[in-house]
């Protein structure tokens, strides 16, 4: 299916591997010029070769910080300096420390509202005057199903991730009349380095073996297996294109029916 995103502007975040890394292939491969950030600037380069390698793209590779507000604002100037507007901004950042609650100690909460919540308020607030001047925009936050039903030992992405969601929701109502839609993926059970990182702790905590854990997550998934990264970049490729210009204010789950919820 041709999405409509040839040469569209993309700024995707946290994209040197896993999750960002699907969706910058999936806009790529539609055509969508892209820049791409991560902290680690050697990963981050490689990347941006492959893609331009696979599917001749314009690809710039930009190393940040998204928890330094500085570093957010050099990542804006450089992507406008670059293009001159950002039609599609999809938000992501490296997930919060694990934890219970007396893990945790004040700073863990305070870095974590920067990455995982003011990034994502900077972000917006750079790329909307943009979208408002060319009265089409498509900003898409990436979560997690924690914000649906909350996970064991992710304290600080339970509590701060619905903060995101709320977010959304408000940008929605305030920018449907400029064309700019608002949405929220919420990756389950995908296999990445984070969820890898995940079963190493609680597989420390717990005295359980990885693959033990692994299997447990699995048998509360109703497809009977883990996620793909680039089955989550499905979806926020159809969220960022024109087949989609209906659906706002959402928070959709990409989770083989994990979570039980009604809504």
């Amino acid at each position: 299916m041709d999405l409509g995103l040839k040469d569209r502007v993309a700024l995707v975040t946290a994209s040197s591997k896993g999750l960002g890394r699907a969706v910058a292939w999936s806009l790529a491969r539609e055509g969508t010029k892209l820049v791409i950030c991560s902290r680690n600037k050697d990963i981050l380069e490689k990347t941006a070769d492959d893609i331009f390698l696979g599917t001749g793209v314009s690809v710039f590779p930009l190393a940040v910080d998204l928890s330094e507000a500085d570093q957010v604002e050099w990542l804006m100037d450089e992507t406008l300096d670059l293009f001159g507007r950002v039609d599609i901004l999809v938000t992501n950042a490296g997930g919060p420390k694990p934890g219970n609650f007396t893990d945790l100690e004040e700073a863990d909460w305070m870095h974590a509202i920067q990455l995982n919540l003011m990034s994502v308020v900077r972000l917006c607030r750079a790329v909307i005057p943009s979208m408002k001047k060319n009265n089409w925009g498509r900003i898409i936050n990436l979560a997690s199903v924690s914000v649906k039903q909350p996970i064991d030992n992710l304290f600080l992405s339970n509590t701060i991730r619905p903060g995101v969601i709320g977010l959304t929701k408000s940008l929605s109502q305030e920018l449907a009349r400029y064309n700019i839609l608002v949405n929220a993926v919420c990756p389950g059970y995908i296999l990445t380095d984070r969820v890898e990182q995940l079963l190493e702790a609680k597989s420390k905590q717990t005295g359980q073996s990885t693959e033990e854990l692994k299997t447990a997550r699995i048998a509360d998934i109703p497809l009977g297996r883990i996620g793909d990264p680039g089955e989550l970049a499905n979806m926020v490729a159809f969220l960022a294109s024109d087949r989609a210009s209906y659906i706002t204010g959402t928070t959709i789950p990409v989770d083989g029916g994990m979570i039980k919820g009604l809504m």
